[in-house]
């Protein structure tokens, strides 16, 4: 065959490896967290890993708080304004992970998450990771099904699809997203940069939104991407052809593209402050959407959301 699907055991942990036989792309997948650990593919010669990951699933489950690096962000993403919220009549208080008082990156980043199903034939690999959660926490007392779906297809193109389902027996607000570092080695300021966007969200000092909307279009084309700094939340527009967003080096002549599907219109970008690897979100709802509102989805008992994005690397 020409993919084939290879899983390892470490402890408590599972290595999930999505390989295409041909061109020796693969992919690295973790049990834990359900994340996307390393994404390589060969170009000019060089296998180039797109993911800032750790070294081990280990580290993962010491340091995913350090920068929440490949993090699956649900039931909400980035951050809840002083970490309460109301839905329907109740008023609640998110007590998991704190920064300076304000919950973020979600419940479910340190999941443990099942390999429910794995396939592999001539034309794709792919595993599908579950987890239930079950009412966990008094600042999130519902219950929902996350089922993380990685297909790795021809032409280096990686697609992420979450299903999230209401197991509960009352109505569900969500929110779905992920937190992934890509690199293409050096540092950010010899990359160049483009994503489809006409408008940012403004956000206060906490980097909660205001309820503004700034006009934003300095990287609607392809540029050098330089000392630009941002930790900002940008909305897609749809209306443009995809990929929604480049990320290139054009030394190496190497480009990463983004093709969120409408069920991810944010793009939250954050440049570390080492420089060596940049974070694109692709985000069903704004920050603090519990309290905002801005792309936050309300599940009935037994419904189904699903949210997908696909990343390919390409050879310029």
């Amino acid at each position: 065959m020409a993919f084939e699907v290879i899983i390892s055991s470490y402890g408590h942990h599972s290595v999930i490896i999505l390989k295409d036989l041909t061109t020796n792309t693969f992919a690295e997948i973790y049990n834990f967290g359900a994340l996307l650990n390393n994404f390589t593919s060969e170009h000019h010669g060089n296998a180039i890993n797109i993911i800032d990951g750790f070294s081990s699933p280990a580290e993962a489950e010491e340091k995913v708080t350090v920068f929440f690096k490949s993090a699956k962000l649900s039931p909400f993403a980035c951050r809840v304004k002083n970490s309460r919220y109301k839905f329907g009549e109740n008023d609640y208080l998110l007590s998991k992970f704190a920064l300076r008082g304000t919950a973020i990156h979600g419940l479910i980043y340190n999941a443990m998450f099942e390999i429910a199903e794995h396939f592999d034939d001539e034309e794709k690999a792919s595993v599908k990771l579950s987890y239930v959660y079950d009412n966990e926490m008094e600042g999130y007392p519902f219950k929902y099904k996350a089922d993380v779906d990685y297909t790795l297809n021809k032409g280096n193109s990686l697609t992420v699809k979450t299903n999230v389902t209401n197991v509960g027996d009352k109505l569900m607000p969500i929110v779905d997203g992920w937190h992934p570092y890509f690199t293409l080695g050096d540092r950010l300021n010899d990359y160049q940069v483009e994503f489809q966007s006409k408008e940012m969200l403004e956000f206060n000092e906490d980097l909660v939104p205001t309820g503004k909307v700034i006009p934003f279009e300095e990287f609607g084309s392809i540029k050098n991407f330089g000392t630009t700094e941002l930790d900002n939340c940008f909305t897609l527009n749809f209306s443009e052809c995809q990929p929604l967003c480049v990320v290139r080096h054009p030394g190496k002549k190497v480009q990463i593209e983004f093709h969120p599907e409408e069920s991810y219109p944010y793009l939250q970008i954050y440049t570390p402050e080492h420089r060596k690897s940049i974070a694109i979100e692709n985000l069903s709802g704004a920050p603090d959407a519990f309290n905002n509102g801005m792309g936050l989805k309300v599940l009935q008992p037994g419904e189904l959301a699903t949210f997908t994005t696909k990343f390919i690397t390409r050879s310029l």
